[in-house]
Order: C-alpha cells, then structure tokens, then sequence
C-alpha cells in the first residue's frame, strides 16, 4: 500500500468539495479497492481567499500550468463547470499524458470527439460517469455492462428540476409560474431557468447516451427539443384522468427510420417504471436484445451524488494506472448511422383544442384529421372556457408530419379559437 496515486482538482465548489469528502471519510476502504492510497496533491481554484466549508491540506493554486507540469500527478479531474475555460484544461492535460474525469455534460456533448481524439495518442483514460444522471451509474453500464447487447431504445427522466415540478404540479395542482418560483426559492432552479425548463439540459445529456448506445456520433444539433413551459394544469389533470402522469422525456431510439433523439414532454401511462420516478430523483430506461429491458434510478444531481460518480472514476483510472492499462475503453462510436427526422417518427399524441360551441365543429375537426390520415383513439368535451368548448383528443399512432398537416389546416379553420396544446403519448 506504499503506492500513491497523485490527482488534481480543477474547482473547489460544490461538488470538488464532495469529492474531497468521500475521499476522506472512505479512505480505508478505496486504498485497499486500488491498492494505492489516492492523494489530492493540488487544486485549482479562481479565489483562493474564499472560505470553504471542508478542510484541505494540500496545495491551492490559481495557476493550471502549476498542475499541468506537476510530473507526479496522473490524474486531473474537472469539476468547475463551464465550457470554458473547462474545455481547454481538459484536452491540455488529455495531451500532457493525464488521464481526465470530468462531470461536464457541456463539454462532453459538445467536444466529445475532439477530446477522445485526444487522448488516443497518450493512450490515457478520459473518463465521465458523472455528466448524465449525478450518482446514478449509466455510462459505465452502457459501455462495458451492456457491451454485447444491440441497444434499440434509451428514454429517461435526467433533469431533476423538470421532474420536481411537474410532480408538484401533479401532487398540488399548481401552476407553471407558481411552481417555478418555488423550485427557484428552494434552489432546485436557477434564476435563469431555461436550460431546465427549455429541455436544452436534458438534450445534452441523451446526446451523450445515444452516442455510446447507438455507437455513432449524436451532437446537440441532432435533438429535437421541446421543454415543458406550455404544460398546464389543464394538461396534468387530463392526463390524470386518462390514466398517464407528464414527464419530460429524453428518448433516443433506433429503428429502420435511423436514429430518433429528441426530448420533449409526454403523456406516460401510470403503468410504465418511468412514471412513478417522482420529486428531483432521475431513471434511464434502456431496452437491449439480450438483456431485454433495465432501468437505472437514483438522485440525479447533488453534491455527493455526483462526487460518487466522480470518486467511482477515479477509483477506476487509479486501477487502471496501477496495472498499467489505461485507455483501455475510449471512444466507442464506431460507426455513422442515418438519423430519423422528427417528421418520420411515430407516436399517439394528445391534443387540447379550444372551438366554437356550435353543432358540426367536432365533425370538421375530424375530417381535417381524417384527410391526413390520423386517426382519432378517443375524443373528450367536458369544459366551456370563454364561451368555447375546450376538446380533448387522443390519436392513434401516427407520424409528426401528418399531425403537424393536421393541425395546419385545423388553426385555419374559423370556428378553431386555439389549438392550446400538443403532447406526445409514450405507446
């Protein structure tokens, strides 16, 4: 146990503190794990005056080249956040000869090929458990436990704020507004939300999945992205009664179309796994051929959750470095696969339409849908608002393109006040 294995941190926040944590207080049981004892040698911080929670004894310093030319350090592990200067530190070291850990999504999504690329030559591990889900293992799963399996559908809930308030909003029929305020008041939201609510958080994360799933290059610009903005409690209480709890979905999915990535809000039956994952916890659904279906579950973010993940990796490139095989698993997308537009893919939706409260509306409505070939599963009228009848319709499994050809025609019609919304139906 004479053997140290020497690492960096690259911030101090919220997160490098809980890895400093579980460094400590597990100490007696990671050494014997690796056969090494882990040593955080030095860490980079932006203010070094900033008082901390956690006590450290080592070295603090505002200077990356400090670590980058640090010889005895093996191992560099992000965790400040940001693209950059995140980005550049990390394929600065790939290319010094350091293995990396990173927790970043952003880069990770964004750079992934450039960053892979880079550590090839080195032949170093780069390293990310903790970019998608916070303590719950799915990378690891998906490039090694899942190996032999053709993955044919990847669909979770992997953003904690989103799934927060849509189950308030379920459990306490409270409003978008209303509830936002008071994610953002308990910390669960930042003050500019959009990443969350917009769905753009939960995008980078399904790119990242589906690249290792699918084995091919999925970037940001491939997600078909809505967020859950327009849900209403209108919206909950239908889904309530036909039997389905709204989630925001991130869902990859290959079949003889291409690749499917989008993420967006949809109806779930109450009786999939994915519907009872409730308050900031995350779960992946993954379907393989031979394994047939798993699901993943767990806190998706948090200080110790992610410094689990982050700790796990180390752990495993210490291992590595001791048996002298380090990157032994980097890039695994293999191949270029077609993708699937979002026009070309297939669901039930659910449509909550407002219409003038007169004879042979609903039958003009019908016939818009019925010329694009959607067929209607169930039709509901139950409310007046503002004089209008509000109609609900479930379709049968259709394409977007002939939905959207639908809904068309249907806003052009006189006697249409407001499509309001359009949700997806997982089948």
């Amino acid at each position: 146990m004479n053997r140290i294995i020497n690492i960096a941190l690259l911030g101090f926040g919220t997160v490098g503190a809980g890895v400093i944590k579980i460094l400590t207080t597990n100490s007696d049981k990671i050494t014997p794990k690796i056969g090494a004892v882990v040593n955080v040698k030095k860490i980079l911080v932006r203010n070094p005056q900033k008082v901390r929670d956690i006590k450290f004894d080592g070295e603090i310093t505002t200077d990356f080249e400090e670590i980058l030319n640090d010889k005895d350090i093996n191992i560099v592990v992000e965790v400040m956040g940001g693209e950059h200067p995140a980005k550049e530190y990390i394929l600065r070291a790939l290319q010094a000869g350091k293995n990396v850990i990173t927790a970043n999504k952003d880069v990770v999504a964004k750079y992934g090929k450039e960053l892979f690329e880079a550590a090839e030559e080195p032949n170093v591990d780069l390293m990310f458990e903790a970019s998608v889900g916070g303590g719950i293992p799915i990378i690891r799963p998906l490039k090694q436990c899942l190996a032999a399996n053709e993955i044919t559908e990847v669909m979770g809930i992997v953003n904690g704020t989103t799934n927060y308030m849509l189950t308030k909003m379920t459990n306490e029929k409270i409003d978008f507004a209303d509830v936002l305020a008071e994610a953002q008041s308990q910390g669960y939201a930042e003050s500019d939300p959009t990443a969350d609510v917009g769905g753009f958080d939960a995008a980078r994360k399904i790119a990242i999945l589906s690249s290792i799933a699918f084995g091919t290059r999925i970037s940001l610009d491939d997600v078909y992205v809505e967020g859950i903005t327009k849900i209403s409690s209108q919206d909950i209480e239908y889904a309530t009664e036909l039997g389905y709890v709204i989630k925001l979905l991130a869902i990859a999915r290959e079949d003889e179309n291409g690749i499917d990535v989008r993420v967006h809000p949809a109806f779930v039956p109450s009786t999939h796994p994915l519907a009872t994952v409730s308050d900031v916890f995350n779960a992946i659904y993954v379907r393989g051929d031979a394994v047939g279906e798993t699901m993943f579950y767990g806190r998706g973010a948090g200080q110790l959750p992610t410094a689990s993940a982050i700790t796990a990796d180390i752990i495993d490139v210490a291992r590595n470095t001791m048996h002298n095989v380090n990157g032994r698993i980097l890039c695994t997308c293999f191949e270029e696969k077609k993708l699937c537009n979002i026009n070309n893919t297939q669901s039930p939706y659910y449509i909550r339409i407002l219409v003038d409260d007169k004879p042979g509306v609903l039958a003009a409505i019908a016939g818009a849908f019925g010329a694009q070939q959607v067929s209607l599963n169930s039709v509901i009228q139950k409310r007046r608002v503002n004089h209008c009848a509000e109609i609900v319709l479930i379709t049968y499994n259709v394409t977007e393109a002939n939905v959207r050809l639908a809904l068309n025609t249907i806003k052009g019609m006189s006697v249409v006040n407001e499509v309001e919304n359009v949700i997806r139906v997982v089948s």
